[in-house]
């Protein structure tokens, strides 16, 4: 049975609250729960201590047994320095646009000074390859 530490949603409309439980993974997130260890209020302001309340030496025993923490549930471990959360890979996407267009902009500008002082062929076969999609939309 494979165990997870996450947020059960609980509140009402517009004003949620989380249960913070240990659950099987495959249980609805507000249905069935093995044992509940604290809970989350997003409302309140981030240094409010009522704002997280669990018990963490629940939480230790349910990681030793194997339970595995939801993303959000390891973020506050690693605040609290339980576990590391791994840093994440934040794509290029994620730049707005006119950044990443003037980030193109200035490496073609970096690479096509650096063929220009050395290798003298290192820039032709970049050349070829830029005409030949041209060539095959022409056809």
């Amino acid at each position: 049975m494979a165990l997870v530490i996450r947020m059960a949603r609980a509140g009402t409309k517009k004003r949620p609250v989380y249960h913070i439980v240990v659950a099987d993974k495959r249980a609805p997130r507000d249905g069935r729960f093995i044992e509940r260890l604290g809970n989350f209020n997003p409302l309140l302001p981030k240094d409010k201590k009522e704002r997280l309340v669990w018990n963490l030496d629940k939480v230790k025993d349910w990681l030793k047994k194997g339970a595995q923490p939801s993303d959000r549930i390891l973020r506050f471990l690693d605040a609290e320095g339980i576990m590391k959360r791994p840093k994440r890979n934040n794509p290029e996407k994620a730049i707005p646009r006119k950044e990443r267009k003037a980030k193109e902009e200035a490496d073609k500008a970096a690479a096509g000074a650096a063929p220009a002082g050395g290798d003298k062929g290192a820039g032709k076969p970049a050349e070829k390859a830029a005409e030949k999609p041209a060539e095959a939309a022409a056809s």
